[in-house]
């Protein structure tokens, strides 16, 4: 995932100078999946510098059946 953001600001107060300012700002985030997520599904919104990622797992078994152990 990465993000990327640039700003311009241009200021004119008289004839004898214009004020420019730049800012730029970016960064990038990696991360490995396990095999049991659905990589179709992945969600991410990037929202009031915020960065939401839902990450959904494969169907099939969801919950394991109860396994039974003979005390003896």
């Amino acid at each position: 995932m990465s993000s990327e953001k640039e700003e311009h600001e241009e200021s004119k107060k008289n004839d004898d100078y214009i004020r420019k300012e730049f800012s730029y700002h970016s960064f990038f985030r990696s991360f490995y999946l396990p095999d049991s997520v659905d990589e179709s599904k992945i969600v991410a919104n990037y929202k009031d510098g915020i960065l939401h990622v839902t990450i959904y797992k494969k169907g099939g078994n969801k919950k394991k059946p109860p396994k039974r152990i003979e005390i003896k």
